[in-house]
């Protein structure tokens, strides 16, 4: 192993007392929060379904829930690290729910709403969950559709149900009733529960939706999730003042090391899991700083890009005006310097003709985007960036409680995920895996031991399975270890850079998979945005058509082989797609062809089309 090692350091000297004094566990964060800012704004959330009216919550009235809420827990019978499922859409009752998990001593199990019935029934009995927050009527039925089989479990709570059936359903309203009867009998219920609990107890238990094979349980203590919000504060990019615009889902490790900042830093956050909502809600927010996956990013891009390529005319040369000024000015500040004289003049008309009104999509005050999950494309990057909008790009997995490196605003790096969080350390083995050593890593995968010794060594290096460089200190993912494929000739090809690549020059995509393992040449399976290819198909005549006839069209093909053409004139000549076919549906979750993160599951993408990729090698 390796080379090079290193201390996490950014610049502007982050403050290292931040996390040598961090809290011993969440759940003593909530109560420190709540007592050092009560009448603070703590969240805002959407009344009803709508966008447009949010009410707003202080600290001390989300504690007061939070107590009630684990004092039903504790009522219930939740004992320290026993397990709490959630199974819900982020909304804020998933967010009281957790905390209040945290406040009743025990350690959260995360489900995506989006999971079968066998799979939550997988990850329930796998963590032992004893009691189970079902957001609705439907995640109800997947869980009581496998009962029989889950002897652990005594209670399903539900967010927006009635209590109907079964004496183990009970409402929101109900628990937080037992709560108050709990803790009248026993006022200092919370308190003791929190008492029998420290920085290696048990949080939460993410199961990592993978692309092959089964979810695996990932433990992550109260120490991982405690460092991770010191980490973040003690770099200093986010202060009480900022408020946080939160879809992300909160099963994912991204949103709840969100959620851990919040509680050590104060700021508000306004909390609304709806995707095809964000764009509304950004107006209506006005955001500080948001996290989102690249999709989002993908998306808007393409909306804009390919909105103004079919006005055409005067609207469209101003628009590629703009940003070529906007690239020089892009170019200085990433040198830490900024336009003067006439190319300042020039970039305030551009700023004032163009971009004003591209920030005003995403409500006018964003400072930045953190972008994390997937990798983000530097092009996509520099592109907003020349609008005048800030996306820094972080990097960390499940297993690392997801905050291991980022980007800063006053330092960063287009195409690194930038320097590491202090406290955590990086090395590059031999074979170039990014090796990852810190508070934040895991302390093992649910009931695999042998699993766990295969990626976690015993002086705590964890093996992410990332490939990637150190560069100046700040690091560089380049593909993953298990996606690399050789081609027949001997070449290696790291086929998510060329996804990346791809994605940010064709406004219209919105997946494609790469593929050439042992074959002589590369190839590739393309979809496309279902928004963005609307507008295109009424400039070409296809207009009203559905889906499915348009992307299969012959013009979609022409327009698709356009860009396939200039990605592979920025490829190695054995990487080059050589033959593609445009799908006649979006890969989707529902289908199981992606994960809820929106990665691709390559081997069943692969798996499911082998007859299709087969044909392009005998044809």
């Amino acid at each position: 192993m390796s080379s090079d090692l290193i201390w996490g350091t950014n610049p502007g000297q982050p403050d290292q007392s931040k996390v040598d004094t961090r809290a011993s566990t969440v759940a003593q964060m909530v109560l420190d929060r709540v007592a050092a800012t009560p009448d603070a704004e703590a969240f805002r959330h959407p009344v009803g379904d709508k966008s447009d009216i949010w009410a707003s919550v202080t600290w001390r009235e989300a504690g007061e829930r939070v107590r009630l809420m684990a004092a039903g827990l504790i009522a219930l019978g939740i004992a320290p690290e026993q397990r709490v499922a959630i199974a819900a859409s982020t909304r804020y009752e998933w967010v009281l729910g957790d905390l209040a998990i945290m406040c009743a001593g025990a350690a959260t199990t995360t489900i995506y709403p989006t999971t079968t019935s066998a799979e939550v029934a997988y990850i329930l009995g796998d963590s032992h969950s004893r009691i189970v927050f079902a957001e609705n009527d439907e995640q109800v039925k997947k869980v009581r559709e496998h009962r029989s089989e889950l002897p652990d479990l005594t209670t399903i709570v539900t967010f927006d149900g009635a209590s109907g059936e079964g004496d183990d359903l009970l409402t929101l309203a109900d628990l937080e009733d037992r709560g108050r009867k709990h803790l009248e009998a026993h006022p200092t219920a919370i308190e003791d529960a929190i008492a029998a609990i420290g920085p290696e107890s048990l949080a939460t238990l993410i199961y990592t939706s993978g692309t092959t094979g089964k979810p695996k349980g990932v433990r992550l203590a109260h120490d991982c999730w405690t460092y991770t919000g010191a980490a973040i504060d003690a770099v200093k990019i986010l202060s009480q003042d900022d408020l946080q615009y939160l879809w992300l889902p909160l099963a994912h490790s991204f949103g709840k090391v969100l959620l851990t900042a919040q509680l050590q830093i104060g700021f508000a956050t306004a909390v609304d899991g709806r995707a095809d909502k964000i764009v509304e809600n950004l107006a209506v927010v006005q955001p500080t700083f948001m996290g989102a996956a690249p999709r989002i990013f993908e998306k808007a891009h393409g909306r804009i890009v390919s909105t103004v390529e079919h006005e055409g005319g005067l609207k469209a040369r101003l628009f590629r005006w703009a940003f070529g000024v906007g690239r020089q000015v892009s170019e200085l500040r990433q040198q830490g310097k900024e336009a003067t004289g006439a190319l300042a003049l020039r970039y305030k008309l551009a700023d004032t003709l163009v971009f004003s009104k591209i920030r005003a999509r995403f409500g006018g005050r964003l400072r930045f985007f953190v972008s994390g999950a997937a990798a983000l494309s530097p092009e996509l990057a520099e592109w907003f960036h020349c609008a005048g909008i800030l996306i820094v790009e972080g990097y960390g997995l499940t297993e690392t409680s997801a905050a291991t490196c980022v980007n800063l605003p006053g330092r960063f790096r287009f195409g690194t995920v930038g320097p590491a969080f202090p406290g955590t350390q990086l090395r590059i083995a031999h074979d170039g895996e990014v090796l990852v050593k810190g508070p934040g890593v895991m302390r093992g995968y649910q009931g695999l031991p042998e699993l766990t010794e295969e990626v976690l060594e015993p002086d705590g290096w964890f093996h992410t399975g990332d490939i990637g460089q150190i560069d100046d200190d700040c690091l560089r993912i380049t593909d993953r270890k298990k996606d690399l494929f050789k081609m027949s000739g001997g070449k290696y090809v790291a086929p998510q850079l060329i996804e990346t690549m791809f994605k940010a020059i064709c406004p219209y995509a919105s997946q494609i998979l790469v593929h050439g393992e042992g074959r002589n040449f590369a190839s590739a399976l393309v979809t496309l945005d279902v928004d963005a290819i609307v507008g295109w198909a009424r400039e070409v005549g296809l207009g009203g058509r559905p889906y499915d006839e348009i992307v299969t069209s012959d013009a979609a093909r022409q327009m698709v082989q356009g860009y396939i053409d200039e990605l592979n004139s920025k490829l190695n000549r054995w990487e080059t797609i050589k033959k593609f076919t445009v799908l006649d549906h979006d890969l989707s979750v529902d289908d199981g062809e992606m994960t809820p993160s929106m990665k691709v599951r390559r081997k069943v993408v692969e798996t499911r089309y082998a007859d299709l990729l087969d044909s392009f090698y005998t044809t």
